[in-house]
């Protein structure tokens, strides 16, 4: 084990609510890097109070935000810009994800960065960019769902659905998180600084680019079909004789006729001119269906995953969130990991990113507040200026 994390050393500033930007500045406190949230006085980041699941504070914020110190400060007052100009001088790496134009307002644009300190960068997380028209636009995840298409490639064919989490927040959190890393590199291998802007637009965008290809050249965009892949058959869940469903899928022609052969009990059907190649079973895929949905019919879910696996099929239980919480790969690797929150302890998630002889840092979730005094000392104030502060609303 080392004694050091890839970015302990490292100071993180963070302006930032909800979902995107905390999550790429949990990532950097997980690899060791010191990450200061700035709060709003009184209530905080406001998803703190999405739900009352964790210990009465939000899952949402719980998920986001450990590892992280909380100071609460006003930035539109001038003595909370000054504490905020104070200890971005001291700072690697500088996050927002405020409103469109808000940190420009507040003084702290990008050449005023660049001149307070010069080794800083500058991460922006916004929703459509901040060039064109739509740049002032509010933009939330679901909104970015329906913008990009997304919802009407979810769900059934008769109603599009949302992803069921907040797949345009992550994305984003994850190019931030990225962009972040890569500047890192950047200054310290060449010195140069560059500041980092990532929108919820542009990273929902990427992870379209396949739906959008395909209608593109085709013609027609990806049919809704719920738990079945719109381009590959079989490729989706089936009831077997219990009720609950599997889903499973077909890559190849090696696999294709195991199934048909060992499966559906009839290898006549893989030189089925209907279902001989990919897309041929993609366009009868209803006649297909039929003979699958017998075949699933005859046998209990436990016997279907059970002849799959021997026929080396990829398949899958349609689990509930509670089987996941319980799921046997989280516990043989021993990926869980308990976390101190301001109510009580809980088990959260090693990171996906494995380090080889680091452990991830897994800090607590701050208290609304919790670091205020400390880090205003920290700045030189002494306990009557902390004091003011406090007595005016600034802290």
């Amino acid at each position: 084990m080392f004694d050091t994390r890839p970015l302990d050393g490292v100071t993180v500033i963070s302006l930032e609510q909800a979902v995107a930007a905390p999550f790429a500045t949990r990532q950097l406190a997980d690899l060791g890097a010191r990450v200061i949230k700035i709060e709003r006085p009184g209530g905080g980041d406001f998803a703190r109070g999405y739900d009352r699941a964790v210990h009465g504070l939000s899952s949402y914020f719980v998920w986001l935000n450990r590892g992280k110190e909380s100071l609460t400060l006003d930035v539109k007052a001038p003595e909370g810009r000054e504490v905020l100009r104070d200890l971005l001088t001291r700072a690697d790496v500088f996050v927002h994800n405020l409103g469109p134009g808000a940190v420009d307002r507040l003084g702290f644009g990008v050449d005023v960065l660049a001149a307070l300190n010069p080794r800083l960068i500058r991460c922006a997380v916004n929703g459509y960019g901040s060039t064109g028209s739509w740049a002032d636009r509010k933009a939330y995840d679901l909104l970015m769902q329906c913008q990009t298409g997304l919802v009407s490639i979810t769900g059934v064919p008769d109603s599009g659905a949302r992803v069921g989490i907040s797949v345009a927040d992550i994305a984003a959190g994850m190019y931030a998180f990225s962009g972040v890393l890569t500047a890192l590199l950047a200054r310290a291998t060449t010195g140069a600084v560059q500041p980092v802007e990532v929108s919820l637009f542009d990273s929902l965008a990427e992870w379209m680019s396949q739906p959008a290809y395909y209608t593109e050249f085709t013609g027609a965009q990806p049919p809704r079909l719920g738990t079945h892949h719109a381009t590959i058959a079989p490729y989706g869940a089936y009831r077997a004789i219990d009720g609950r469903e599997v889903l499973f899928s077909i890559q190849n022609d090696v696999e294709w006729r195991a199934f048909c052969e060992k499966f559906l009990d009839d290898p006549a059907l893989a030189d089925d001119p209907r279902f001989r190649t990919g897309p041929d079973r993609v366009a009868h895929r209803v006649e297909l269906d039929g003979y699958i949905a017998d075949a699933f019919a005859r046998r209990t879910s436990e016997e279907v995953a059970e002849r799959l696996d021997q026929l080396r099929i990829a398949n899958a239980p349609i689990n509930q969130v509670t089987d996941f919480l319980e799921h046997p790969v989280l516990r043989e690797r021993d990926r869980w990991r308990k976390v101190q929150a301001p109510g009580g302890e809980f088990q959260a998630l090693l990171p996906p990113i494995g380090l080889v002889g680091s452990e991830p840092v897994m800090g607590n979730v701050p208290d609304l507040g919790q670091h205020t005094d400390a880090l205003l000392a920290e700045l030189g104030l002494g306990p009557d200026a902390i004091a003011r502060l406090h007595g005016a609303g600034i802290v």
